[in-house]
């Protein structure tokens, strides 16, 4: 073979290779949240495919990938919420997994869990969980603060997840429509969540993680699960 047949062939070996790992990736399932259920999210009307997607694929937009009005939980100030996440390979979602469960989590990254009640403008951070999230095998006790105001008009009243990947600069953001009894006197927490790796904003961005990339990872750090399961005011 000819130094450029063999060049060319080399080449055509290198493109075929991309172009299956770019379909596998695009295959795959990431993740998603389950609980609350999120608009468009796995077991609802609205129920989409793209749920898992990251923000910027295929037009998947922000906030909460550009999906409509969904499902409503009620909630109110001082519940503890014990969300869940979603991929494709989990089909039986009414208790957490006994088996191991393929998911794409690219080694965790930061999760942040947050409220809105403007319709999704900001974001008002609640709890975080680092390196290990998210993971379909486990619970993620976050608790509504005690002095969070309460929020009744559909539409406007979010309960939101987003992260940021470990092992390649991917953000996600899902939202579950809800209504909230709060404090008659409460205030919305000062932190907003940070947003990386879409159009607009600071991009190859990543946090540390597990290491964890398609397989389970050893599930919430406890020091973080009290803190986001005992916090009564922010």
């Amino acid at each position: 073979m000819t130094p450029k047949r063999l060049q060319f062939s080399s080449a055509l070996a290198l493109g075929i290779l991309l172009l299956v790992t770019m379909a596998f990736e695009s295959a795959e399932a990431h993740m998603a949240m389950l609980y609350p259920p999120p608009r468009g999210g796995y077991g609802t009307k609205e129920f989409n495919w793209k749920i898992h997607e990251f923000i910027g694929y295929k037009g998947f937009k922000y906030p909460c990938g550009g999906y409509k009005k969904g499902p409503n939980t009620h909630m109110k100030a001082g519940q503890l919420i014990p969300v869940r996440f979603w991929t494709t390979e989990l089909t039986k979602t009414d208790k957490l997994p006994t088996k191991k469960v393929p998911e794409a989590r690219h080694g965790g990254g930061m999760c942040e869990f947050s409220l809105s009640n403007d319709g999704g403008k900001s974001f008002h951070v609640i709890a975080a969980y680092t390196k290990t999230c998210p993971d379909v095998m486990y619970e993620w006790p976050v608790r509504i603060p005690d002095n969070v105001p309460s929020c009744n008009n559909p539409g406007k009243c979010l309960f939101a997840w987003s992260w940021t990947a470990a092992l390649i600069p991917q953000f996600y953001h899902n939202c579950a429509d809800v209504t909230i009894a709060g404090s008659k006197d409460g205030k919305m927490p000062k932190k907003t969540i940070q947003l990386y790796d879409f159009a607009g904003h600071k991009k190859g961005v990543t946090f540390p993680g597990d290491g964890h990339s398609h397989d389970h990872g050893p599930g919430p750090i406890p020091a973080e699960v009290r803190i986001a399961s005992s916090r009564k005011s922010l």
